[in-house]
């Protein structure tokens, strides 16, 4: 028999313990998205506790290195926004209404598409990629070329020899002559634009649609997003306005769900953004990934210990173009980084530099 004075001690702890249970779980912040059109929604620097003193010094940063547009999403929120103003004609000069190239940050728009794809049932990423276009898409021998999948064109791991061919100088090269045998496919992570480019055709023949039609029905009229893709020599580029660029950041922070409405399945979205083989640990399905031990850049077999960015938080990931083309996206303080300009003076085909330096300013701004 319990006696009283305990009865009342035990009643007490497990009231106190039911209460514990029946506290509601924290929740995260909740993130703003914008309608269509032009409405967004600001915050200010100082309302976020940020430093504000240290934005000349960043205004300054981005004026020398040739940048168009720079935007920073809090919580979905625009907290920065600026327009250097340099003249794109002798009388307009950019503003947040002009189109822009996101030149290879492109690939991780299009990684995105394949996987809504795959989803669709149109497109099986273990499939031979000659099963889309055809054989004979590459100068292999039939047995090599039946080993690249849809899979390794995603992953930088087809095992076609990144260098230009000495006929044509262009490592962009599309044609077959120009698609040559370096490696079994997935024995080698190499960034070649030509595979990631014959993605198109794989999606244009998977879903019978252009890829502008389909990219347009699933994924940019659903966001808000303007945009479209062009073709340059062999590279079909896509171009938008900044802020349709930073609605596919906001996309890609909210795990690929936009207000509530799933756009990127979330297995893909979790391929994109985990690594995705064991030779460039920086590197998921087209998308580049901050706080791995080490990294691989393009046009060398190179392993680099350490981060690909020291300057931006771990848990960042990155859609990255040549000329400082930049979605940069931070769940861990939901932010999203986006930034289109010209050369930066960092002559890679991926700004890695010039990322890495943008971020010793905005940690000078961002102190919470």
């Amino acid at each position: 028999m319990i006696k009283g004075s305990s009865f009342i001690l035990i009643s007490f702890l497990l009231a106190v313990s039911c209460s514990k249970k029946s506290d509601p779980t924290p929740t995260a912040t909740t993130l703003y998205f914008p309608p269509s059109g032009s409405a967004w929604e600001t915050v200010t620097p100082a309302s976020l506790g940020w430093n504000e003193s240290a934005k000349p010094d960043l205004i300054n940063y981005l004026n020398t290195t040739n940048t168009r547009a720079l935007i920073i999403l809090k919580d979905g929120k625009i907290a920065l926004e600026e327009y250097n103003g340099v003249q794109l004609t002798n009388s307009n000069a950019f503003t947040g209404s002009n189109n822009w190239y996101w030149a290879s940050a492109g690939k991780t728009l299009t990684s995105a598409l394949v996987g809504i794809a795959n989803a669709n049932g149109k497109i099986n990423f273990d499939s031979k990629t000659s099963d889309y276009i055809g054989t004979g898409w590459t100068s292999l021998t039939p047995t090599q070329e039946s080993k690249i999948t849809i899979r390794h064109q995603l992953t930088m791991t087809t095992g076609l020899d990144d260098y230009a061919p000495p006929s044509t100088g262009d490592s962009d090269c599309t044609n077959a002559s120009c698609l040559t045998y370096k490696a079994d496919a997935g024995t080698r992570w190499a960034y070649d634009n030509a595979p990631y480019t014959l993605l198109d055709s794989v999606i244009a023949l998977g879903t019978g649609q252009t890829i502008n039609t389909y990219i347009n029905a699933q994924l940019l009229s659903k966001v808000g997003m303007d945009g479209s893709y062009h073709r340059s020599g062999y590279n079909n580029v896509f171009y938008s306005t900044p802020r349709s660029m930073a609605r596919f950041g906001l996309l890609l922070l909210n795990k690929g769900v936009w207000n509530g409405t799933m756009i990127i399945p979330q297995s893909y979205f979790d391929l994109m953004t985990t690594g995705s083989q064991n030779y460039n640990l920086s590197y998921g399905y087209l998308t580049w990934l901050n706080g791995k031990n080490s990294f691989m850049v393009p046009q060398s077999q190179t392993v680099y210990s350490g981060e690909l960015t020291t300057n931006a938080p771990a848990d960042m990931f990155a859609a990255m173009g040549k000329n400082g083309q930049i979605i940069n996206v931070v769940p861990s303080k939901n932010l999203v980084v986006i930034r289109m300009g010209d050369d930066t003076q960092d002559t890679g085909l991926v700004s890695f530099k010039f990322q890495n330096d943008l971020w010793g300013k905005l940690n000078a701004i961002i102190t919470k």
